[in-house]
């Protein structure tokens, strides 16, 4: 019990810096997306944590949605893709890149150009942005998805994306796949079969 507890204590000492790192990322990453403009609609507190329809003008406003689990597929992703590229860097180390990359891709993503190309090429018809709780809310997820993928072995990640997308898939016909697909190359049978689920009863 005490050897656990030392050890508990060493891991906490040699990363309190890469989380303090981390805070003060996500409060950069705050301070830019305000100055973007925050787009929370989230009104009170019992409608702030969870919204899953993702066809709603309240999609990507709330801590979390269905998209949540496409960013925690994103850290499993990362952590895979940096040890393969990166394993002699110390884990930390790996995961503040992942973190940055992360990063990257929120600010990306809530710019003009990706926001009018959802908008253009996807069934995110009326998307104007994350909101910044939702936005910072993703960046945790992909941390989540990357320790996962870090505790277990790595047919327990393949198998927790497939779970993701697939569900995901079938839950709200969207997922990380069909969203990069979107993205890069849309095709005009996925949008058609994502807009016949929103319309069918």
């Amino acid at each position: 019990m005490m050897a656990a507890y030392k050890s508990m204590l060493e891991n906490l000492k040699r990363w309190r810096w890469t989380i303090l790192i981390l805070l003060a990322v996500l409060a950069v990453t705050g301070v830019v997306e305000k100055c973007m403009g925050d787009r929370c609609s989230a009104r009170t507190v019992s409608s702030a944590f969870w919204d899953g329809d993702i066809w709603s003008s309240e999609n990507s406003q709330r801590l979390a949605d269905p998209y949540s689990f496409s960013h925690i597929a994103h850290g499993i992703l990362f952590f895979g893709g940096l040890w393969f590229v990166a394993r002699k860097l110390p884990m930390r180390h790996r995961f503040l890149l992942a973190v940055l990359i992360e990063v990257a891709w929120e600010i990306l993503e809530n710019s003009p150009l990706i926001i009018n190309r959802y908008r253009a090429a996807t069934i995110a018809l009326g998307y104007t942005g994350d909101s910044i709780m939702n936005s910072l809310s993703d960046v945790v997820m992909m941390c989540l998805g990357f320790f996962l993928a870090a505790c277990v072995r790595p047919w327990v990640s393949v198998v927790a994306i497939l779970i993701m997308e697939i569900g995901c898939a079938l839950w709200v016909r969207d997922n990380l796949t069909f969203n990069v697909i979107m993205l890069i190359h849309p095709v005009d049978a996925i949008k058609h079969w994502q807009s016949v689920g929103h319309t069918t009863p």
